[in-house]
């Protein structure tokens, strides 16, 4: 048996959750785990001077718990409630990975915690322009809601900060443009992870032989 810990990171509304939702109705085995379910609870999200409150680092996050719940999974993913059925659009690439099992975490803030970058078989970062992330944020609606200057003040320039971490600490990262469209980015996505499945499966065969 052999897991695929694929990273799905990058600006908030860059279209993460979708790629990944996509991702798992084509690939074998697939599950997902989200980082928006590890926020704590809004008491216990610090307030700054301006009122804003911080949910876009990672102390607004439980992120031990995160890593956990990857590990468990990577020790037994089989029984982790992954529901195996058969891929969409299934090709010749995917046969003989019926022991390969496939996570996809998706999340704003995957590769700036060094206990979550052990584990990453894969990187994907999406990223958008400020005018058209800014658009897109305000379609949504967020609880507790953005409350005025939110974005500007908070969401962005943090992102920012953790996305030059990333380009300065020069981590293997494939960088998605998330302005394109849905299909051209999945299409890139599927076929490079098909590319690391048939690595993995190389290497069974060699092992094997």
């Amino acid at each position: 048996m052999k897991v695929l810990v694929i990273g799905l990171g990058g600006v908030t509304n860059g279209g993460k959750t979708t790629l990944a939702e996509k991702l798992k109705k084509m690939l074998p085995n697939c599950d997902i785990i989200s980082q928006d379910d590890f926020f704590k609870p809004e008491s216990e999200v610090e307030t700054d001077e301006r009122g804003f409150k911080l949910y876009d680092v990672l102390d607004a996050l439980y992120m031990d718990e995160m890593v956990k719940s990857i590990r468990n999974w990577m020790k037994s993913p089989a029984s982790s409630g992954v529901v195996t059925e058969e891929p969409q659009n299934p090709c010749n690439n995917l046969k003989n990975t019926e022991d390969v099992y496939i996570l996809i975490v998706e999340g704003f803030l995957l590769y700036n915690y060094k206990p979550l970058n052990e584990l990453w078989n894969r990187r994907y970062f999406l990223t958008l322009p400020y005018e058209e992330c800014k658009r897109r944020r305000s379609t949504r609606v967020y609880q507790p809601a953005d409350t005025p200057g939110y974005f500007d003040g908070h969401v962005w320039p943090m992102y920012l900060k953790y996305k030059n971490e990333l380009e300065e600490n020069a981590i293997n990262v494939v960088y998605l443009d998330g302005t394109k469209s849905q299909e051209e980015l999945l299409s890139c996505v599927y076929s490079d992870i098909i590319q690391e499945l048939k690595k993995l499966r190389e290497g069974n065969q060699e092992v094997t032989a």
